[in-house]
């Protein structure tokens, strides 16, 4: 166990357990990877909607983040759920402090339900502090049209939103689309010079809660075992996939993916 690799997420709590740490922390025990976190807030919600949203103090992320980056380190770091500025400069002032090169960063910005999780002037924190030093940033079409203001409703246009996030500073684009009004989604991953494309087939489900998270999450897990990243959002896409294929169908709403989903390494 001595070369277990190890993944930190800094991102909010879902008491429901469907997404943030919680999916987070569950993704990265079932890719076989040692889990730790930095908790930014706290949120009151379950599957039909976020009730409640409560950031923890500045000083508490911080602590969180140095006690564990200084004794037992981390091989890779995703961030999630931030809220607000003084939470991404101070997040950002520790990963630069430690190092921590293989950063993923999912933009959490707005809750299925339509509760806002960062709140407007973050915007300008992430571009400024975070971005430029992320290995890569998944935003989902949502996310991307509001960093970006562009309309994006085809893959050529999240090729042009990839091309505007990735002048903001992240080495890479990886621009998720769920959100695409068609049975054929393309996933595309932009790193400044060429654009690789991943395609798959819709899944009809309501239970989709957490998927971001999750496939961040796969995507980080990967990067810390020392996976290229072509081939680590290769497995993440194949991680989220058979998650929401095999959904546990909990809860009245928006139900949670499955956490324990195996897929084949080969």
């Amino acid at each position: 166990m001595a070369g277990l690799a190890k993944a930190m997420t800094i991102a909010g709590s879902d008491s429901g357990g469907g997404a943030g740490i919680q999916a987070d922390l569950k993704t990265f025990h079932q890719l076989g990877v040692y889990g730790t976190s930095a908790i930014t807030a706290i949120t009151a919600q379950n599957t039909k909607g976020v009730a409640g949203v409560y950031p923890l103090p500045t000083e508490a992320v911080s602590q969180q983040m140095n006690e564990v980056l200084s004794d037992i380190g981390t091989d890779a770091a995703k961030t999630g759920m931030l809220f607000h500025a003084e939470i991404i400069e101070e997040v950002a002032k520790q990963i630069r402090h430690f190092e921590v090169t293989k950063l993923v960063i999912d933009p959490v910005m707005i809750a299925k339900g339509g509760a806002k999780l960062l709140q407007d002037e973050a915007i300008t924190a992430l571009r400024n502090h975070l971005l430029p030093l992320a290995e890569v940033i998944t935003p989902n079409l949502p996310e991307a049209a509001y960093m970006t203001g562009l309309l994006i409703e085809t893959p050529e246009q999240m090729r042009e939103a990839a091309k505007v996030i990735h002048q903001m500073g992240p080495r890479h684009v990886m621009m998720k689309g769920g959100h695409l009004q068609d049975d054929a989604i393309v996933d595309i991953l932009f790193d400044g010079r060429d654009f690789y494309e991943f395609a798959h087939k819709r899944i009809h489900t309501r239970h989709t809660h957490g998927t971001g998270c999750t496939f961040s999450a796969a995507l980080t897990a990967e990067l810390a075992k020392g996976t290229s990243l072509v081939h680590a959002v290769e497995r993440a896409n194949r991680f989220i996939i058979e998650a929401i294929k095999t959904a546990p169908q909990i809860g009245g709403g928006h139900g949670p993916t499955n956490h324990w989903a195996v897929i084949d390494y080969m």
